[in-house]
């Protein structure tokens, strides 16, 4: 996978201000604000930044939690994890892997099969329904 570097220029080009504050400086959006929350859709998300596959809406589900929850990433590879220390809590933080764009958050209270929660920032993804 061919990695996405631009500029801080070019990513305030390319993203409007709510997407650069999300994907650029690891912001969140409010709870219950975003518009893939409650969308029960066939399809894939991708990554708004890059526009790669990151999550199917066969492994989405309704965590109560107010964003996107996924049990996975399409593929291992199409995610980093890393350690996110900040606001005075531990977590593991999601970014893409083709363009280092923060996603959310993966918490171990999912449901079956991998009994994890990728809880994902809507503006963060662009969605598109399977033909």
């Amino acid at each position: 996978m061919e990695h996405v570097t631009l500029s801080e220029t070019e990513w305030r080009k390319r993203l409007t201000p709510e997407q650069y504050h999300v994907l650029r400086e690891a912001g969140t959006e409010r709870a219950f604000a975003g518009k893939y929350d409650n969308n029960k859709a066939d399809g894939i998300y991708r990554c708004a930044g890059c526009g790669n596959d990151l999550y199917d809406s066969e492994d989405k589900f309704d965590s109560g939690s107010g964003w996107p929850s996924f049990t996975q990433p399409i593929a291992p590879d199409r995610v980093t994890e890393h350690r996110d220390v900040s606001h005075g809590m531990t977590r593991v933080e999601v970014r893409c892997a083709k363009c280092d764009g923060h996603q959310g958050h993966v918490f171990p209270d999912g449901p079956p099969p991998t009994g994890m929660r990728h809880c994902i920032n809507s503006v963060a993804l662009n969605f598109e329904a399977r033909k």
